[in-house]
């Protein structure tokens, strides 16, 4: 059985009280980039997927959650050290993206958003006409956006 420490409680207390770190917190998160789509990763542990909110307001994306203490009737405390919080992180997604077909997903405490590149965005062949000749010019835009041209 757990004993009781008014230190630590003392402690506890006083660094709750003077965390300046009282507002919405930010989540660690991973953003890299998988042939046509980018992929978010953010660590969310112990939060309702019902409190999840994800909005896209022109090219900025919101992701806001709430963690919260569970409380009831007849429950005694012997040790709280996990708190209730939000979480809040922005980004701005820039023009190349699809913010149309933007989707979520919540598995073991990760939460996993998947950004598509917009059709304008991705790389394309352009043909060249030549003028005064019968040939064919192309021009090629690999994916790293390099620019090549055969005949």
């Amino acid at each position: 059985m757990a004993t009781y420490d008014p230190f630590r409680e003392f402690d506890r207390l006083a660094s709750s009280l003077l965390d300046p770190r009282r507002g919405p917190r930010l989540m660690p998160m991973d953003l890299y980039r998988d042939g046509d789509h980018y992929v978010l990763t953010a660590d969310l542990p112990g939060i309702d997927p019902g409190s999840v909110d994800i909005d896209v307001d022109g090219q900025l994306l919101t992701i806001r959650a709430e963690r919260s203490v569970p409380t009831g009737e007849g429950v005694k405390w012997i040790t709280r050290e996990r708190e209730g919080a939000s979480f809040l992180r922005q980004l701005s997604l820039g023009q190349g993206v699809d913010t149309e077909r933007i989707s979520a997903t919540y598995d073991n405490g990760v939460l996993s958003v998947t950004i598509p590149v917009s059709e304008k965005a991705k790389p394309r062949k352009i043909e060249v006409m030549a003028e005064g000749r019968s040939s064919v010019v192309q021009a090629h835009e690999s994916s790293e956006q390099a620019h090549s041209i055969e005949q």
